[in-house]
């Protein structure tokens, strides 16, 4: 016979939790001490050893107590479930850690302005996500779709989208300077940098993304991030100024 301690001592399994088991007839000892100890066999050990290994994988104590006690029970049907609820968990999480990014996103974006960003992202996970896809997919080619995945996406925490939310942050800082600040010129120059690095030589996907992204309905419809109009016309300025300075200190590639 082992003792409920060193039982406890062997598994890991704590004491408390061990005594509640035998209370719900989950795992009864063979017997106690004199002094009311519970003692068990290597039998109550495994099976232990199965109740631990049938919790890591979700299921509850009564699922496990009745997958225990019933000599015939179907334990293909039984994991089969579980492992279906265990892909829509994961999913649900999915989602949820998705809502985080997006969230934590949109907060690094608006700066002080936690609220806001909160009622945006709270509004774009109300829409209809299939009614947006097919929006896209009635917009763009199919190859403009693979182009698609690679647009800053808030939900996401790839490097790339997280620098595109620090260079939209700082030039919301940047407003008071005017489009043609160095500074500005600074980030315009670093966002040219990021689009030739993704999309060199896709100027109609850009131009498309552009002109649908100045629309605060068709970025809605879209599901972009809403962005101030008075941000997107102030980063639109200080682009042109950009190209310009950019042609006329190069104006050799004018007349090729």
């Amino acid at each position: 016979m082992i003792h409920i301690h060193k039982i406890s001592e062997l598994t890991g399994v704590t004491v408390r939790t061990l005594r509640y088991y035998d209370k719900i007839g989950l795992l009864k000892p063979v017997s106690k001490t004199e002094g009311g100890h519970r003692l068990y066999t290597e039998g109550e050990i495994k099976t232990l050893q199965q109740i631990q290994f049938l919790k890591k994988i979700g299921f509850t104590l009564d699922e496990i107590k009745n997958m225990l006690s019933a000599s015939e029970w179907n334990w293909s049907d039984s994991l089969k479930s579980q492992l279906i609820y265990v892909i829509k968990e994961r999913e649900n999480l999915k989602k949820i850690e998705s809502s985080l990014k997006e969230l934590l996103h949109g907060l690094a974006l608006e700066g002080e302005q936690n609220w806001l960003a909160i009622q945006r992202i709270m509004h774009l996970s109300n829409q209809d996500k299939k009614k947006r896809q097919d929006y896209r997919e009635s917009l763009f080619k199919e190859r403009e779709m693979s182009l698609w995945e690679k647009v800053p996406n808030m939900g996401s925490d790839h490097p790339d989208t997280l620098e595109w939310i620090a260079l939209i942050g700082q030039l919301k800082s940047c407003l008071q300077d005017g489009p043609d600040a160095p500074r500005v010129q600074k980030i315009i120059r670093r966002m040219e940098e990021k689009r030739l690095e993704e999309f060199e030589g896709e100027d109609e996907f850009i131009d498309k993304l552009w002109a649908m992204r100045m629309s605060p309905t068709e970025s809605e419809k879209l599901g972009l991030y809403p962005i101030e109009q008075e941000i997107l016309e102030f980063l639109e300025r200080a682009y042109d100024i950009y190209i310009e300075t950019s042609n006329n200190a190069n104006p050799q590639e004018e007349t090729q």
